[in-house]
């Protein structure tokens, strides 16, 4: 398969140091020889399935298939609804009305298999989380619905031996599994999404685009390591090695936005995410950070981008849920 050019390196380290996995609830599923497991649509949020033993249908909600088998992972992550089914034409039970049992703070057990099978037919490991790139939360928009990784392939290198040792976690239920398989995901979510990300994003346009160019690239890192930093047209032209008015034309073209737009939105964006997930970090420090001199001046930013205060934003993180 050929390769489409390379993401600069760096950007695609800053692009994985700020991904996060958070709110994650996970289930271990073992299930009889047909089953029929619905997962609603969760926008905000990635679905995340490891099949450790047996067969599966992946379909989604515009009727596509994806066949699993053990040893595959599922990445969706703009969390669209999907089931997960035994064969074509089983019905389909919405996974959250199925009775669970704690396994842990974050895992819970489900077991479907009748009493007449001494063995699951299929095992499996699913987390429901909020999906967050950090500054780079514009590429989830632009990511595939579905997102597949083969574990006993070879486009996925150093992905086989985290495959086996979630299977023997998923398997074995030992204490502090769940912890575990946790962390595993969050290593295995980000390798799928860096290897989409190296194959250039299937084309995306906009951001993407900006990142594979040689110019705009080094702004768009600088600004991406220091978004609090006093931004200018110029300083960001600075960074690229080129005028202030090739820079200006070519952003512009290339991402949609103007620079100082789009300095202000990832500000915002980072805003949000600290303020929901970060609950002791302060709107003063969040504006502090951010370069704003007042908290009344980044409050007026904010609401303007958001369309609502910071303060909405804090009271409302408790609501956030997979």
């Amino acid at each position: 398969m050929s390769h489409a050019p390379h993401l600069p390196s760096d950007l695609i380290s800053e692009l994985l140091t700020g991904m996060r996995l958070h709110g994650v609830q996970y289930r271990r599923i073992q299930t009889g020889p047909t089953f029929g497991l619905g997962f609603p649509p969760k926008p905000g949020h990635a679905y995340f399935h490891y099949l450790a033993v047996g067969t599966a249908t992946l379909r989604g909600e515009d009727g596509s298939q994806h066949l699993l088998s053990a040893g595959d992972v599922v990445l969706l992550p703009r969390g669209e609804g999907h089931a997960l089914l035994s064969g074509e034409n089983h019905p389909v039970q919405c996974l959250e009305t199925i009775d669970a049992a704690p396994l842990g703070d974050t895992v819970s057990g489900i077991d479907t298999c009748p009493s007449t099978h001494a063995v699951p037919s299929a095992v499996l490991f699913h987390g429901c989380m909020v999906f967050d790139l950090g500054g780079m939360q514009g590429l989830s928009k632009v990511m595939p619905a579905v997102m597949l990784a083969d574990g006993n392939g070879t486009q996925f290198p150093g992905l086989l031996p985290m495959v086996d040792a979630m299977k023997r976690e998923v398997c074995s239920g030992r204490i502090g599994f769940a912890g575990i398989l946790a962390r595993l995901a969050d290593a295995v979510a980000a390798m799928i999404v860096r290897d989409w990300v190296e194959r250039g994003c299937d084309g995306a346009s906009g951001l993407v685009m900006a990142m594979r160019d040689p110019r705009l690239s080094l702004s768009l890192l600088a600004l991406h390591k220091d978004p609090g930093r006093d931004w200018t047209v110029e300083a960001l032209a600075a960074e690229s090695n080129i005028s202030r008015s090739v820079f200006a034309d070519r952003f512009q073209t290339v991402i949609g936005t103007a620079p100082l737009r789009y300095v202000t939105e990832l500000r915002m964006q980072l805003a949000s995410q600290w303020l929901t997930h970060h609950q002791s970090l302060s709107i003063e420090v969040v504006a502090e950070r951010l370069g704003y001199a007042s908290q009344a001046a980044f409050s007026r930013a904010y609401k303007r981008v958001m369309g609502h205060s910071p303060g909405a934003t804090r009271r409302g993180r408790s609501l956030i849920s997979p």
